[in-house]
């Protein structure tokens, strides 16, 4: 699998499709995130947040068939078009997360950068 990277401030984004549970009040979705980092991540969704709501997030690794609970900050979210239907960008700043998945997260972020089948350009 060929990997995109996009290198923003501090962290590289990895363009990769991560099954991705969001749970709020009395609601859970399930979205596939767009990219994702050792901070957050962001993902595509018909629902509106506000800035600095908090969402539950189950993000689902395939490699090591587990999945990671966390908690995620919205800090960003904008209209991927102008039609009245279009999905939301939203970006995640992930702001609290236990520390064996946390590790899983690395290992797994790290797997996907040193992959024999990732070539850069």
């Amino acid at each position: 699998m060929a990997l995109k990277l996009h290198e923003r401030r501090r962290y590289i984004r990895i363009e990769v499709p991560l099954k991705v549970k969001i749970t709020g009040e009395g609601w859970t979705e399930e979205v596939a995130t767009k990219n994702i980092s050792p901070i957050g991540m962001r993902f595509e969704t018909g629902r509106r947040f506000r800035q600095m709501d908090v969402l539950g997030l189950e993000v689902y690794l395939p490699a090591d068939d587990i999945s990671i609970d966390l908690k995620g900050k919205v800090i960003w979210q904008e209209k991927t078009s102008l039609e009245d239907n279009a999905l939301y960008d939203v970006g995640i700043e992930i702001i609290e997360i236990k520390e064996e998945h946390k590790n899983a997260l690395l290992k797994y972020l790290c797997d996907l950068l040193y992959d024999s089948s990732y070539h850069s350009g």
